[in-house]
C-alpha cells in the first residue's frame, strides 16, 4: 500500500536495512460537401419541374435528370468529439480514480489497519529485524483491550520516553494528523512488545532461573522466549494499575521494555490509549509468513485478576 512503514520498534538496535493532458488541437470544420454556394436561385435544381412533377432520383433522394444536375450528396457527419477530448477524458478518469485510491488507503491506514516495520531484534524470534507487519487496528476496538500475551504496537511516548515539547499550532496539528493516516512516519517513539500483565495483575519474576508469575500463577513462555533467554535477568514485583499495560520483549536479553522504565515517568506502564493496535500478521518476507496468535501460555492466568480481566 503506499504508505510510510515506520519502525515497530526502537532498542537501540541499527535498523536492517495519470498521463498529462493531450495538447488541446484547433479544430475548423469545413462546410458539408454538397452544400452549393447561395446564388439566389433555387436550392434544388431538379425540383424546378414544377409542382406535382417527379424527377427520376425522387425515389432515391438524388437530385438530377437529364439536363446533367449535380446529385446532392449527403451531410457528412460531424465529428462527436473534437480531437483531444477523449484523451483529456481518460485523464480525468485515472485521476479521479487514484484519489479515490488514496482515500480509501488513508481511511484504512487511520481506522483499520497499517503496516510497520521491524529495525531491531528485541521480539526475535517471534519477530526479526526487517519483517513488515500488518496492525490491526480494529482489535480493540469498541470498547475491547489488550489482553496478555498479545502483541501489541505503542506509542511510547510518556511511558517509555519524555514526552517533547511541541508548540500548539497547525504545524503540529497537520504533522499529527499525518502519522495518524500513515502519511508521516511515526518515528522513534513507535515500540513493539508482548503484553504480560494488563491492568489490576499483579506481574513478578524472583530473577534467573525463575519463571514470571501473573497474580501468583507461574507462566510458561518457553514457546515464545528466545532460546536461552532467562523470562527476566532482573528480580521485580508490580502492581499494573486500571488502564494500563505491563510489556515485554520476547527477546529478554536484547529488549528495553517495562522492566527497564520502572524509575522513569509512567513506571515502565503503557496507557491502554497508547496502543496503536494488534500486531496481527507477518507480510514480509515471503518466508517469515506468519499469524501472530496470542500464546496458549497465558491462559492459565486467566479468571485471577478482578479488575484486570477486561476481555
Amino acid at each position: 500500500m503506499s504508505t510510510h512503514e515506520p519502525p515497530a520498534d526502537r532498542d537501540g538496535c541499527p535498523a536492517p536495512t495519470g498521463a498529462d493532458s493531450p495538447t488541446r488541437s484547433a479544430v475548423v470544420s469545413a462546410p458539408a460537401a454538397g452544400v452549393l454556394p447561395d446564388t439566389g436561385g433555387a436550392v434544388d435544381r431538379g425540383r424546378q419541374d414544377g409542382p406535382g412533377v417527379a424527377g427520376p432520383s425522387d425515389a432515391s433522394g438524388t437530385s438530377g435528370g437529364a439536363d446533367g444536375d449535380t446529385p446532392d450528396a449527403p451531410d457528412a457527419a460531424a465529428p462527436d468529439d473534437a480531437p483531444g477530448e477523449g484523451g483529456r477524458s481518460r485523464t480525468r478518469e485515472l485521476l479521479l480514480l487514484s484519489g479515490i485510491c488514496l482515500f480509501v488507503l488513508l481511511l484504512v491506514n487511520a481506522f483499520v489497519a497499517r503496516p510497520f516495520s521491524v529495525p531491531s531484534g528485541s521480539m526475535e524470534n517471534t519477530l526479526r529485524p526487517g519483517d513488515r507487519l500488518i496492525v490491526n487496528k480494529l482489535s480493540y476496538a469498541f470498547g475491547g483491550h489488550p489482553r496478555r500475551g498479545d502483541v501489541v504496537v505503542f506509542d511510547g511516548t510518556g511511558s517509555f520516553l519524555r514526552k517533547p515539547h511541541e508548540s500548539a499550532g497547525l504545524g503540529t496539528s497537520l504533522r499529527s494528523f499525518g502519522r495518524e493516516v500513515g502519511l508521516v512516519p511515526a518515528g522513534d517513539s513507535v515500540y513493539v512488545k508482548r503484553v504480560v500483565g494488563i491492568g489490576g495483575d499483579r506481574v513478578t519474576s524472583a530473577g534467573p532461573g525463575h519463571p514470571i508469575t501473573v497474580n501468583g500463577v507461574p507462566v510458561d513462555e518457553s514457546g515464545h522466549l528466545f532460546p536461552g533467554d532467562e523470562p527476566s535477568d532482573v528480580a521485580f514485583d508490580v502492581v499494573v494499575p486500571p488502564g494500563k499495560l505491563w510489556v515485554m520483549g520476547d527477546h529478554r536479553s536484547a529488549s528495553r521494555d517495562s522492566r527497564d522504565h520502572l524509575g522513569e515517568p509512567g513506571g515502565g506502564f503503557v496507557p491502554e490509549s497508547k496502543v496503536i493496535g494488534r500486531a496481527a500478521w507477518v507480510v514480509y518476507p515471503v518466508g517469515h509468513w506468519a499469524d501472530l496468535d496470542r500464546p496458549d501460555a497465558y491462559a492459565a492466568a486467566e479468571g485471577t485478576g478482578g479488575h484486570g480481566e477486561q476481555g
